[in-house]
């Protein structure tokens, strides 16, 4: 009897509720059956209700023995009511199917991204764990260093004429002239080839009978202010040399490079006996080739003092150039300078390139004009200093030789 009258209350009450305008009705969602409920309305029950509730069982856990489930199982042998969403590919015949388990492309592509994973691991591993022997292996330089130790400390084999060349005995090209002529021995054997690889500090060497030292002197770079009288070569016992004016500078070259032979200068380019001026004496043969080769194309100029009277005649006589060896040489500029109160003789200044014997007193000649003295005051982008006397010489400096190109 309570049970129905518990029952009807509720359904007034429901009525009521559904009756008014204000109220609206949702619908309820269902959810998943976990609990189930039943009423007891035995004859000895008390007043109020009274309910039995079960709760669902717990999912069991897997076993560690038990194999993984299947990813991708028969969708026939899946429970009721749960989703599972095939693959969809393109079969052989072009058309789209559904299927239970991914394409086998893309089980290779996975199969090798996890291969390269594991490889890329254990190359990580081998660097960290060097061997003591590979840490104690000679670490890789730059190539600026190398080149710096190659040309400061290393000194491998070079051509025979270079050798030949760097330590002074002659230009490249007349380098290689001695060896054709027959007058290089290598080691007790005449040497014919230019080309042959030697080493100056194994190798024995002789030219014209004289050994070539196996220690090779540095480079040395002179700007000499050349007097007149004085030629540009040591061949003639009778003239006055340039190289008589390093007496000093070789007298004092076993205090400033101890246990190095001393370096065999020679002239870059000439000067007749009459003119003065600039003169660059060394002993690298590659770095006078370079200035005196034609190809080079140096400008130099120099400063002539005229006998007589200049006038525009002759600045234009002088500026068409003239024939030097049946080739036709013409000067860079011809000036006229002004007129000095203690030079009481015009000058010019005269700039060439050719380089051709007795180019300037040539080009002066041709105009009619005579020249009382000649100088040289630059080569290039080196100008000789205004205060180095006649017959002294400096050391030239890096900026200078790049002054000289």
């Amino acid at each position: 009897m309570a049970t129905a009258a518990s029952l009807s209350t509720l359904h007034h009450l429901s009525s009521s509720l559904l009756s008014k305008p204000s109220l609206t009705v949702r619908p309820l969602r269902i959810l998943p059956r976990i609990i189930t409920c039943s009423l007891s309305s035995s004859p000895s029950s008390s007043s109020s209700l009274q309910f039995n509730i079960s709760f669902a069982p717990p999912k069991p856990k897997p076993k560690p023995d038990s194999p993984e489930p299947d990813l991708f199982p028969d969708p026939d042998a899946l429970p009721s009511g749960q989703l599972f969403i095939p693959w969809i590919v393109r079969g052989e015949d072009g058309n789209l199917k559904l299927q239970t388990h991914p394409p086998a492309r893309l089980l290779h592509a996975m199969a090798n991204a996890e291969t390269e994973t594991k490889n890329k691991k254990k190359n990580k591993n081998k660097t960290k764990d060097k061997s003591p022997d590979n840490a104690s292996l000679e670490p890789k330089h730059s190539k600026a260093a190398r080149r710096f130790f190659n040309q400061n400390f290393k000194e491998p084999s070079q051509r025979l004429s270079k050798v030949l060349a760097s330590a002074g005995v002659a230009s490249r090209r007349n380098s290689e002239e001695l060896i054709f002529e027959g007058k290089v021995t290598v080691n007790g054997s005449v040497c014919n080839a230019p080309q042959t690889r030697v080493d100056p500090a194994k190798d024995i060497i002789y030219v014209n009978g004289n050994r070539l030292p196996k220690r090779q002197p540095p480079k040395v770079y002179l700007a000499l202010n050349k007097p007149k009288g004085y030629i540009c070569s040591s061949g003639e016992k009778e003239s006055k040399s340039v190289f008589a004016l390093f007496d000093d500078f070789f007298k004092n070259w076993g205090k400033r490079n101890s246990g190095l032979p001393k370096p065999r200068l020679f002239t870059v380019g000439r000067l007749d006996v009459a003119t003065t001026g600039l003169i660059i004496v060394t002993n690298d043969g590659d770095f006078a080739q370079r200035l005196s080769h034609p190809s080079s194309n140096l400008t130099k100029e120099y400063i002539a003092a005229i006998d007589g009277v200049v006038n525009n005649r002759h600045l234009i006589a002088i500026s068409e150039g003239t024939v030097i060896e049946g080739i036709r040489c013409t000067p860079d500029s011809v000036e006229l300078l002004p007129q000095q109160p203690d030079i009481p003789r015009p000058r010019l200044r005269i700039v060439v390139h050719d380089g051709r014997k007795h180019e300037v007193r040539e080009l002066v000649k041709s105009a009619g004009l005579e020249i009382h003295s000649l100088k040289r005051v630059r080569i290039a982008g080196f100008r000789l200093p205004s205060d180095l006397g006649l017959g002294k010489h400096i050391e030239l400096k890096q900026s200078d030789l790049k002054l000289l190109g």
